[in-house]
């Protein structure tokens, strides 16, 4: 469910029911525009997905296992564009506002709605935002027969998929192993000492996926050029969060409760203004074996705007935070109480925990407990993968493609990518069939 200045209405997947929602909450000028927006965009969703990010690699092979490859599918979905498309595909790789703007989209609805669509999905606005990223996600959203899937048993499901895979391959995942910091001899990463003291050795490399930060953090200094300091540091910061878990009884909660919902308080704010939107999940709902029998889990947050400097420099222990904590949170319990209606009840949750900047900061060790990097498509680039240190690769959201689960995945494959040969990535691209 969407909850909007407007109303509430559920947010459908597909491109017809979208404009039932428009017709009632922004009107017919409302209804043409996004027409005339998917129209225009979503032809250019095949040139946006024929290049795989599994095809990319951070060396010259690129050009073997992209280039080579999918040229032939590249092209043709150019042709198939026809000129008038194939020039609208050079803005693939510009702020997404430039083609709102050149179609003419000037409803506030419209306007509004893609800047929360972005700001969820990128941490900026649709003017700080790739085209190719929103016109990926529209693709996935609002074409004909689309749907949304759902993990069985929640997204820890995937992580557990992942530690198969990993264990399957003769990988081994270390837990509880805090990295103190990045061993470095004769300018080459060998590999990372660990806070007990051991010291794990890099068969070939070591990779980062902390933010740029951090990683610069556990280096030893004298190592990392000026320079790269000074464009680490440079570069603007994402805000940070606010969480708040519940656990609770179901009774009372009516039984058609949708997983997730958005609340947004005020349009003129905008959506990257702090305590303005939250997000909510009820993933129990789609999987009740993640909460006790008769139980609701429940996760809410503020994406990415909640200020670092209002909570630096405080004691976690003390009176000041605690408070702090309980008047920066009402936010969420406002917009949990709106959600899931009269049948909820704050006092009668079981599990309360907030979290905060200094909490992100603390167990996620993210610098000011910051989202990421803060680069707008056209003003700047997220940073490549290799390091000025040797065997030293990163990946998250401080590099390439940028923020959001879809581009931290492809920054990572890109990464294990280069690290294998271009012939054992070309047998996986043709085992995935892609």
């Amino acid at each position: 469910m969407v909850y909007i200045p407007e109303g509430e209405f559920l947010s459908r997947i597909g491109p017809t029911d979208f404009f039932k929602d428009l017709q009632t909450y922004a009107g017919p000028n409302a209804v043409r525009e996004w027409r005339t927006l998917l129209d225009a965009i979503l032809p250019l969703s095949t040139a946006a997905m024929a290049l795989p990010p599994l095809s990319i690699r951070g060396d010259w092979g690129v050009l073997s296992t992209a280039g080579a490859r999918y040229a032939p599918s590249l092209l043709k979905s150019f042709a198939q564009m026809g000129p008038k498309g194939a020039l609208g595909a050079t803005k693939l790789l510009r702020p997404f506002s430039e083609i709102i703007d050149s179609l003419g989209i000037k409803d506030p609805f419209i306007r509004n709605w893609v800047d929360l669509l972005a700001f969820l999905l990128a941490g900026v606005k649709s003017d700080g935002v790739l085209s190719a990223e929103m016109i990926y996600m529209f693709s996935e959203w609002y074409k004909p027969g689309c749907c949304l899937e759902y993990p069985i048993h929640g997204s820890g499901a995937v992580v557990d998929a992942l530690v198969r895979g990993l264990k399957k391959f003769n990988g081994r995942l270390s837990l509880k192993s805090h990295v103190e910091n990045i061993v470095v001899e004769d300018g080459r990463a060998i590999g990372v000492k660990l806070r007990g003291g051991q010291f794990v050795l890099a068969k070939k490399a070591v990779v980062s996926n902390a933010s740029m930060w951090d990683t610069v953090n556990l280096l030893p200094k004298e190592v990392v050029p000026k320079p790269y300091q000074e464009k680490i540091k440079a570069t603007p910061q994402c805000e940070s969060f606010m969480h708040l878990h519940l656990g609770f009884d179901a009774e009372g909660i009516r039984e058609d409760l949708g997983i997730h919902h958005i609340v947004v308080n005020d349009w003129e704010r905008g959506v990257d203004a702090d305590q303005n939107v939250v997000l909510i999940s009820v993933p129990s709902v789609l999987s009740p074996n993640l909460a006790p029998p008769g139980k609701h889990v429940l996760h809410a947050y503020t994406p990415g705007t909640e200020p670092f400097e209002l909570w630096e420099g405080l004691d976690r222990r003390s009176n000041e935070y605690k408070e702090l904590k309980a008047q920066r949170s009402e936010v969420m319990w406002k917009a949990v109480e709106r959600a899931l209606g009269p049948g909820f009840d704050r006092e009668k949750c079981e599990v309360k925990l907030v979290g905060t900047p200094l909490t992100h900061q603390r167990f996620l060790r993210r610098n000011r407990g910051t989202y990421g990097p803060a680069i707008k498509a056209g003003k700047g680039s997220f940073p490549g993968h290799s390091t000025p240190i040797s065997q030293l690769f990163c990946c998250g959201d401080s590099t390439f493609p940028g923020i959001g689960v879809p581009a931290v995945a492809a920054s990572g494959a890109i990464v294990a990518n280069t690290l294998v040969s271009v012939s054992q990535h070309s047998e996986l691209l043709d085992a995935v069939g892609i």
